[in-house]
């Protein structure tokens, strides 16, 4: 016997047992592919293709595009390049294989190679839009890169660890806290996704000490994150409600995107609770983001109705739940993927894209909000890049902060980088509170300009509001809170050479407690106003035009010196003549009741009052008695405090109704 035909049987067996093993590790790979778990797919793609003949061409050629669409999804691009070319060389694959093929060359910067295979593919199908789009960015992502723009952008390895770090949120008053989706080792479990090859994502949260530096992202401790994956989150306007990303794993599923909300109590998150946005339960719903006056929640989503790909939609938020779910359309949406929308507090929509022109990846777009629609701009390099570029978060109303890119990371790995546009920006920042009192974040601030514009603004937990102002536009702004009377102010704005903050105060008067009337002042001992008094008196008349169906009590105090008959007349007489300044200033009189009360109320102390004068509690009363514990300088000023002007809400329903107790209708 020859050697050939000795060892023939053991080649055989060699032979099948490869087969055998192929088999094994494609069937895998295939139950791993159809439940999402792309990582752990790839690596059995990679070793049936290994133990696959090379003469087994149509099989070797299958294999390698289901490892091709693998390593797309976890963003390992170089891999998908060669396994896309392997499938083509193959013979197997179709336009999408090519036209997928193209992407992954933009993604490296390949630019020459993309514009060839998509010239090839247009030969043969001249009408497919898409390839008209990546052609188009092959040709445009050059120039664009060799012309650059204003922005400038740092990578933060502060936020950033050796896995995945994205879609920032910047939160909090001063702009001084950051969430961030992480797939980093500290996140919650033990186990590592089948998609990714790493942990779970999770939230975490970085915040600046006291001199305003950046500490490392901390792993949110709550029943906010879990084993499973969660991420890419947004805040309401008030920052107590956050909606974000979950998704669950199930081995005989796939797993699917959903929404979830979480609610901030005493500065902890609870446990999340699932956002029904339609029943479709096959569709993936991901990636949300609240508009800045609150009404709307942006998402991405695949359902059915889009056009094409993911798609962005919004669905409108309301006291009684969400309302009907509107596709964005055309410009916005693409035969390709949209996702990861955020929102500039001017109004301005950020998403991401690779189904319009751009650099390679996911590029960031600007969609402009106009009468008819959006307009869309591309923001250039270096903002966008030829990886994957998203997750935009601002620092209030600057065009500053950070957001999500994956360049120039040979895992595909995403991580947190800053960036900063310099241009001149005016705003109004302004503070809602009950006079004397504390700050209301339950208010509304209606903001309306002689351009067009009429906005509805939430405030944040310190009464606050910020919102970006044009030059040359006249604004009227009404502050508007349950229990409190409105207080509305105009602002009108003019062209500067650098940024403005035009700050205003929103004090509320409360309709079930006497408010201060501020600098009301009279001639000694006597009831005459002075000049000094009208400015005061001035925004009085305001309020109540503001306030048409209020009728309220004028009240002047004393302090607890002189008689008290004589000191009642006085205060009588005080009163009447704010009365009647109000009425020579069109407030019709039967709105107004005028009492003196002399020395019989003395003054309760308010937050305000306790804040500006320490050795004062709140909710002291300023009687005699207790005045005279003080030093002479803490009794001036408690004196001073007693001699006031007030009014009292009296009516809400002032000329509502005729003499039948029928409602007027205007």
């Amino acid at each position: 016997m020859n050697t050939t035909a000795r060892y023939l049987p053991l080649l055989m067996l060699c032979m099948l047992l490869m087969a055998c093993g192929a088999d094994r590790a494609l069937k895998q790979g295939d139950q791993l592919y159809a439940t999402g778990d792309y990582f752990d797919a790839a690596a059995q793609y990679r070793k049936a293709y290994s133990q696959t003949s090379p003469k087994e061409r149509t099989q070797r050629g299958q294999i390698a595009l289901r490892q091709a669409e693998c390593y797309r999804r976890i963003n390992y691009t170089a891999r998908a390049i060669t396994a896309y070319r392997n499938a083509l060389r193959y013979k197997q694959g179709d336009s999408a294989t090519r036209m997928a093929l193209g992407q992954q060359f933009l993604k490296v910067g390949q630019y020459k190679e993309a514009a060839k295979v998509m010239t090839e593919m247009l030969d043969s199908c001249p009408q497919n839009s898409m390839a008209q789009t990546l052609l188009a960015s092959a040709r445009k992502a050059p120039q664009w890169k060799k012309e650059g723009s204003r922005y400038k952008v740092k990578r933060e390895d502060v936020f950033n660890s050796r896995r995945s770090d994205y879609s920032p949120v910047l939160a909090g008053a001063e702009h001084d806290r950051l969430y961030l989706t992480s797939t980093r080792n500290e996140a919650t479990g033990d186990d590592i996704s089948g998609i990714t090859g790493t942990k779970n994502a999770d939230i975490f949260m970085a915040q600046k000490d006291e001199q305003g530096r950046w500490l490392r992202p901390q792993v949110i401790d709550t029943e906010l994150n879990s084993n499973a994956d969660e991420g890419v989150c947004c805040l309401s306007p008030d920052g107590l409600t956050m909606y974000l990303t979950s998704c669950q794993s199930d081995e005989r599923y796939p797993r699917f995107a959903t929404i979830v909300t979480s609610r901030r109590s005493d500065a902890t998150w609870n446990k999340p609770q699932p956002l029904p946005i339609t029943r479709d339960t096959l569709s993936l719903y991901a990636h949300p983001a609240v508009s800045p006056d609150g009404q709307w929640l942006y998402f991405v989503s695949d359902m059915p109705g889009g056009m094409g790909g993911k798609d962005l939609w919004r669905v409108r938020l309301t006291e009684a739940g969400l309302g009907g779910v509107e596709n964005l359309g055309i410009p916005v949406n693409t035969p390709g993927d949209e996702m990861f929308p955020t929102f500039r507090p001017n109004g301005d929509l950020y998403f991401s894209s690779d189904g319009h022109e751009g650099m390679g990846g996911l590029d960031i777009y600007i969609a402009h909000p106009t009468a008819s629609g959006w307009t869309i701009v591309h923001p250039g390099y270096p903002l966008n890049s030829m990886g994957d570029d998203f997750g935009m978060t601002f620092e209030g109303n600057k065009n500053r902060g950070f957001f999500s890119s994956n360049r120039g990371d040979a895992h595909g790995w995403d991580h947190i980088y800053s960036f900063e546009n310099p241009e001149i920006i005016q705003t109004v920042r302004g503070w809602v509170y009950e006079r004397e009192g504390y700050e209301l974040p339950q208010a509304v601030v209606y903001m309306v300009g002689n351009d067009g514009t009429n906005l509805r603004l939430s405030v944040m937990n310190n009464g606050s509001f910020t919102q970006t102002v044009r030059p040359g536009v006249d604004y009227v702004l009404m502050a508007s809170c349950p229990g409190y009377l409105n207080h509305q102010t105009e602002l009108h704005v003019v062209e500067t050479d650098e940024s403005q903050e035009h700050v205003l105060q929103f004090p509320l008067a409360s309709i079930t407690a006497p408010v201060l009337i501020d600098n009301i002042h009279y001639d000694f001992d006597r009831a005459t106003l002075r000049p000094e008094s009208m400015a005061a008196l001035d925004s009085l008349v305001t309020l109540l035009n503001t306030n048409p169906h209020v009728a309220i009590e004028l009240s002047a105090h004393c302090d607890y010196k002189g008689k008290g008959d004589y000191n009642k007349r006085l205060s009588q007489r005080r009163a009447e003549a704010v009365a009647h300044y109000l009425t020579a200033h069109g407030i019709s009189a039967d709105r107004l009741t005028a009492v003196g009360y002399g020395k019989e109320q003395p003054k309760t102390i308010k937050h305000r009052l306790a804040v500006c004068y320490p050795f004062l509690q709140e909710n002291t009363v300023l009687t005699e008695d207790f005045i005279k514990t003080l030093t002479p300088e803490q009794q001036e000023i408690c004196n001073q405090l007693n001699r006031r002007t007030e009014f009292r809400v009296t009516n809400t329903t002032y000329g509502m109704f005729d003499a039948n107790g029928q409602l007027i209708r205007k």
